[in-house]
């Protein structure tokens, strides 16, 4: 949040907004033009958001005081020329063109408007509130835009949310038969490396419903200690779901730049997931605490969980591990590479500390026993789940509990 909030107009406001429960940037991202005006805020402040919020989603948060100092609102500045943003602004150049690009793969809002409704965009903010209910309504369209493929299948298709997930039945015990998913992998090293074989169905709810895990980070809020002291003890993983559904993301090395941009990604929709009522949760299966501290909350805000005996890990691979070599796994494959290259684009630090070749993944459980709904394998070093396809499950999970409250 102190990083968002720099030294800028908004810092003064800062008391207030956490006193007024806006104390962490999804929440502050979302804020609409009446809460902007309860809080009695300036356009300066309002230009101010709108700039940090553009930023942040860019992660080029380093440039959010010298754009704010230049006295220019946001499509002003997108206005301005290569050279100009270089020369005046101090741009890198590569940052430059993150900035300009307003399709970027680390941004989340619609392109700002032109040039020419400098005016009007001054006299009427769009603000992220209307944005964000603007990403739930398209979720109702029904059409699931996914990446993924069916293991052993070697076309990418679209997967109708209807035909791949059961349908609901609201009745208590009902289990889900949800989504396998994975981005497709080729044969690399000239074809001489086959890709590792997945499963094609679901991990039984039992593998992952009594794993031991440990918190070892609280969900990140403004003043609190940048790294829990104490330990907690070990619990057992199926109490996090037991009143909420949730989301378990299976970190492969929490110093990987392609491990780092995925939490980022996913975490900059915790104000979409909160709204849905989905927990969020960070797993490693290794500990080290130097890279638990430069991993959260910088990275990810949320909790992290230590599974030491790596059960989720195993879980995704059908009971083994799923692992991958550096050089056939990473430097020979182009999958791979450009999943760093668009990791690389988010400028995330990175290091090279801990075992990096255990593949992750990602879960999202549902309430109770209700089980899994959706489970997506790291086949290719950097794989992400794709928003879209996150975000649908969740709704419709939100959907089915909605639904069981009229009966």
């Amino acid at each position: 949040m102190e990083e968002f909030v720099g030294s800028g107009s908004l810092k003064e406001l800062l008391p207030r907004l956490i006193e007024e429960g806006w104390d962490d940037v999804p929440a502050l991202k979302i804020i609409n033009s009446e809460d902007m005006d309860e809080m009695g805020m300036s356009q300066q402040h309002k230009d101010a958001l709108e700039i940090r919020s553009y930023l942040h989603d860019r992660a080029l948060l380093q440039y959010g005081d010298k754009l704010e100092a230049s006295g220019k609102c946001l499509p002003e500045l997108l206005s301005l020329s290569v050279a100009d943003l270089s020369s005046q602004l101090e741009m890198k150049r590569g940052h430059v063109a993150r900035f300009l690009d307003r399709t970027s793969a680390c941004a989340t809002d619609p392109p700002p408007v032109s040039h020419s409704s400098l005016t009007t965009r001054r006299n009427t903010m769009v603000s992220s509130n209307s944005i964000y209910r603007k990403d739930l309504s398209s979720l109702n369209s029904g059409k699931l835009k996914s990446m993924t493929r069916t293991p052993g299948s070697n076309r990418s298709y679209n997967l109708p949310l209807e035909q791949s997930m059961a349908s609901f039945k609201i009745k208590e015990g009902h289990v889900f038969k949800g989504i396998v998913a994975a981005i497709p992998a080729d044969p690399t090293a000239c074809g001489c490396v086959q890709p590792p074989p997945i499963l094609k169905i679901l991990a039984p709810y039992s593998t992952i419903e009594n794993i031991s895990v440990q918190k070892l980070t609280p969900e990140y809020k403004i003043g609190m200690e940048q790294l829990v002291k104490t330990k907690t003890p070990p619990m057992k993983s199926s109490e996090l779901w037991r009143e909420k559904p949730a989301i378990f993301l299976c970190i492969r090395r929490p110093g990987c730049i392609m491990c780092r941009a995925e939490a980022h990604q996913l975490y900059s929709k915790k104000s979409i997931f909160d709204a849905l009522g989905i927990q969020l949760y960070a797993v490693l299966h290794e500990q080290i605490e130097t890279e638990v501290k430069d991993f959260w909350p910088r990275y990810w805000g949320g909790v992290v969980l230590f599974d030491r005996s790596k059960e989720f890990f195993k879980a995704l691979g059908g009971g083994k591990l799923l692992k991958g070599k550096f050089i056939s796994g990473f430097l020979f494959n182009p999958r791979a590479i450009a999943n760093y290259k668009r990791a690389k684009t988010i400028a995330v630090d990175q290091n090279f500390k801990g075992e990096g070749e255990i593949k992750g993944g990602l879960f999202i459980v549902g309430r109770g026993k209700s089980g899994i709904a959706y489970q997506f394998i790291e086949r290719n070093f950097g794989d992400w789940a794709p928003l879209d396809e996150v975000i649908e499950i969740c709704t419709r999970l939100q959907v089915v509990k909605l639904i069981s409250s009229l009966f």
